[in-house]
């Protein structure tokens, strides 16, 4: 996609109501610090659209970007921060679900994972959550410069077996430095979007 426009059209907070939109939705989920903002950098061509920040925990809302007023990339609030308090967490928790669960346009939930470690209980536990919503997740394995090519196929196998993932699912290395694995992304988020491969559809699973 050439991105001509794109701006953080809505932010919400905790008690914030779910924008009605009409434009279809692909949703972003990582654990605080794993890279979220600087892959939405990344893939909008932006060096600040998304704040970064070395202190996790800094996305607390809600945001959707519209891009070229064709669709949404929602940032959804990083999880498994300790600094914050339980009931805190707890209400990060209940938006994500609320987003999940009222948003009539999302078309698919990308889940980042450090492709670094193997994924932790929270990671496991988001996972099992967004399947359990009625999504099956598209992984994308961030921080992919920080391993030697040696080390890479390695890495994604503990990814996928640490989430327990199935053969068919998706895992997409990314790195925000070097911007490997982009394209990548955006060709399966064009796909999702405009359906220009077969059966690409919604990504939900089957009831």
């Amino acid at each position: 996609m050439v991105i001509k426009e794109v701006s953080l059209e809505t932010v919400c907070g905790v008690t914030s109501k779910i924008p009605d939109n009409t434009l279809p939705e692909l949703a972003f989920a990582g654990k605080s610090n794993v890279g979220k903002s600087s892959l939405i950098n990344a893939l909008m061509n932006r060096k600040a659209l998304a704040r970064t920040s070395s202190s996790p925990g800094k996305t607390q809302t809600i945001n959707f970007y519209n891009i070229n007023k064709e669709m949404y990339l929602v940032d959804l609030p990083g999880y498994g921060y300790a600094k914050v308090s339980e009931a805190e967490r707890a209400r990060w928790g209940k938006m994500i679900e609320n987003y999940l669960h009222k948003s009539k346009q999302l078309r698919a939930v990308f889940l980042l994972i450090d492709i670094r470690h193997t994924p932790g209980a929270n990671d496991k536990q988001m996972y099992d959550w967004i399947v359990y919503q009625g999504y099956q997740p598209v992984i994308i394995a961030t921080k992919l410069d920080k391993l030697k090519r040696s080390q890479v196929a390695k890495a994604v196998k503990q990814v996928r077996e640490g989430l327990g993932l199935k053969k068919e699912d998706i895992v997409i290395p990314f790195s925000a430095q070097t911007k490997q694995g982009r394209e990548e992304i955006w060709a399966l988020m064009d796909s999702l979007i405009y359906d220009k491969i077969e059966n690409a559809g919604e990504m939900k699973i089957d009831e």
